[in-house]
């Protein structure tokens, strides 16, 4: 991830443009006065003042008033420990009062997921409140990012099971890996990450390449559609588990081995025209 300007951290973290500017200037010259800083910044006296008084209120600056009044900047590392401290204990009091709202019932609705953080905070709680059988079918980036989610689930006693395309250097659970792994790659257009757990709640989503955003997203507690999406990743698993069979006419149902017209839709036409051989797993 690309470092941003400094400006622009401390503005994703709730201080204004100018309380930013101030800041900044601060740590390259403290002590200094409120008027030096507004000539500094080029802002009006008020306005920096004003910040000023604010990133005392924050913590992120101190005033010397036993002559001219002055400021200096508290340490970087010092602040940003004490915002993480004061973030955590208003997370954990907003996560109490939270809690002791009713909880939504389940609805059979189809929700849109918008947002990469989202579509992975979702699988991660899924993961997470699974019980009973988590299946999935994952790309390997998504599949790292919620490995130490899934063996947990693992550890607890869940049946974890599922594809994952790309090599592993151990089993945590009886995941396949995709004999079809490369032409994947190559043909598919995003990161894939589904997930389903214990058959009442299931996430289907296709990643950009990079991972930042949400070609296609969606969520639903439906248990009709949570149990379709289970047993077809479930099947798949089992086909995958068998030795492939080119002479199985059962194989020419998997989308590596066959074309239809949605695949066509999704995909275009694959340029080289060419098809793996003896590869009989699902894409």
């Amino acid at each position: 991830m690309q470092t941003p300007p400094p400006v622009d951290a401390l503005t994703a973290l709730g201080f204004t443009e100018t309380e930013a500017l101030v800041y900044c200037e601060l740590l390259k010259a403290s002590p200094a006065t409120g008027y030096r800083l507004a000539q500094a910044v080029g802002k009006a006296p008020a306005n920096t003042y004003q910040a000023l008084s604010a990133l005392v209120q924050k913590g992120a600056a101190m005033v010397d008033e036993s002559g001219g009044k002055s400021f200096r900047a508290v340490p970087p590392a010092e602040l940003l420990s004490a915002m993480a401290a004061a973030f955590e204990s208003r997370r954990a009091a907003a996560a109490e009062a939270l809690e002791r709202l009713a909880r939504p019932a389940e609805d059979d609705r189809i929700y849109q997921l918008k947002s990469a953080d989202q579509v992975m905070q979702r699988a991660l709680a899924m993961i997470e409140g699974a019980r009973e059988i988590l299946l999935f079918d994952l790309f390997p980036e998504p599949f790292e990012s919620l490995r130490p989610a899934l063996e947990a689930a693992a550890g607890r006693g869940v049946t974890v099971a599922g594809t994952c395309y790309g090599p592993l250097a151990d089993r945590p659970f009886p995941f396949i890996v995709s004999r079809g792994a490369d032409y994947v790659f190559r043909r598919w257009p995003g990161r894939q990450v589904m997930v389903v757990a214990d058959a009442r709640e299931h996430l289907a989503a296709l990643l950009s390449r990079d991972g930042l955003q949400v070609l296609h997203g969606v969520w639903s507690d439906s248990a009709w559609l949570a149990c379709a999406h289970h047993n077809g990743l479930a099947c798949e698993v089992r086909l995958l588990a068998a030795p492939p069979d080119a002479q199985d006419p059962l194989s020419r149902l998997s989308l590596i081995r066959s074309a239809p017209a949605g695949f066509h839709a999704l995909l275009g036409p694959d340029p080289s025209e060419d098809q793996p051989a003896s590869q009989g797993d699902a894409a």
